[in-house]
């Protein structure tokens, strides 16, 4: 059906608020190795990446062992987070869950996640969250390579049978914006988010979920 259009959510610090275990974890990996820790505002600029990617961009000095035992301390971390009271610790942002009801609702749209989370932490956030049924398309970074690189979006868009002028991706940071521009994808940059919004550079910038819907009209028009 080409008058499908597909919305393409990131998830943290676009639905979700999930900084406090994404630092807590960065804080339990790095000190398990006897390293101090980034600061929370250099913590949150990496959030979007891959945690490979993420761990050569705050550890570049690192040998790539190192590396790869932060990565399975911040997995094994995060996973004892989530496990504790996910919707407690990682609650949606005002608005989240209406919006996202609201347009999969509409007939002519359809929705789908691109994420660096991988797809165990992704399907665990869902489940917790009940969003399940919501998303034609789960996209994560263990499926693909680190954003900016588009492989998520190019997947999306098959998977839903969608062309790139019909839909638009939702997110918080450059990452977000960079791979959505590299697949031809309009962009909507949240103010909520990890990174300045004034370095998203988006085709539009919501304040609230309440803005989103008339954004998405605007950009890829009204579901018909």
């Amino acid at each position: 059906m080409t008058d499908l259009r597909l919305v393409i959510f990131d998830v943290d610090g676009t639905l979700v608020d999930s900084q406090a275990e994404i630092i807590g974890a960065m804080a339990e990996a790095f000190a398990a190795e006897g390293l101090t820790a980034p600061t929370r505002e250099v913590v949150l600029s990496i959030v979007g990446l891959s945690l490979p990617e993420s761990f050569r961009v705050l550890c570049p000095d690192q040998d790539a062992s190192t590396r790869e035992r932060l990565t399975a301390g911040y997995r094994a971390a995060f996973r004892d987070y989530a496990t504790a009271d996910l919707q407690r610790k990682s609650p949606l942002f005002p608005g989240a869950r209406e919006a996202v009801l609201r347009l999969h609702a509409q007939d002519h749209t359809v929705l789908a996640v691109a994420t660096g989370k991988s797809k165990r932490g992704l399907d665990r956030l869902i489940d917790q969250h009940a969003l399940q049924e919501l998303f034609v398309s789960r996209q994560t970074s263990d499926l693909h390579p680190s954003k900016p690189h588009p492989a998520m979006i190019h997947a999306a868009l098959a998977e839903a049978g969608v062309p790139a002028s019909r839909a638009v991706m939702v997110g918080d940071t450059t990452y977000d914006m960079d791979m959505a521009r590299a697949a031809g994808v309009a962009t909507i940059g949240v103010g909520w988010g990890y990174h300045p919004a004034d370095s998203l550079r988006a085709d539009r910038m919501i304040p609230t979920f309440a803005a989103l819907d008339a954004a998405i009209d605007d950009l890829i028009g009204e579901p018909a």
